[in-house]
């Protein structure tokens, strides 16, 4: 199995980054989104709107787009094992289970706003908005530049 996927590994690579541009476009709107949506009277259509808009985005785009890039980058892992000993792909898996645990954060926030129960503010949503951005920043720089 680790033969047919070192022969395919180019095109792992290729599907692996295709879909973390896909996550890492949903995880830096929906924030956006939530910022808007905060200004929106409760049960008003525009309300109503941002709902539809943030679920489908979460469910269409986010979901499949989080688990692609798991199981490609699993797979490109699992094709050349000899990654696992690297100290900088120790820190980048860590950075990728941290942008995990934030996609549920955003899940969590979502069905907040689904059930009119937000208590956050736009400026907390502002701020919620730099954390993909920073951690894709590690995570690059860990991947390419390979620090340690």
């Amino acid at each position: 199995m680790q033969d047919l996927l070192l022969d395919h590994y180019l095109w792992l690579k290729a599907l692996h980054i295709i879909s973390v541009i896909c996550w890492m476009a949903g995880l830096l709107y929906l924030p956006r989104l939530f910022v808007y949506h905060v200004d929106a009277k409760k049960g008003s259509k525009q309300s109503e709107d941002f709902k539809i808009m943030e679920w489908r985005l979460f469910k269409f785009i986010m979901n499949p787009a989080m688990i692609a890039a798991w199981v490609f980058g699993g797979a490109m892992l699992y094709a050349n094992l000899g990654l696992l000993s690297a100290g900088w792909m120790h820190a980048k898996l860590t950075m990728v289970i941290l942008m995990t645990g934030f996609h549920h954060v955003l899940l969590k926030w979502l069905k907040a706003f689904k059930n009119d129960e937000n208590k956050k503010s736009a400026k907390y949503y502002r701020i919620a908005n730099e954390i993909p951005t920073v951690l894709m920043l590690a995570i690059v720089i860990l991947a390419v530049v390979k620090p340690f």
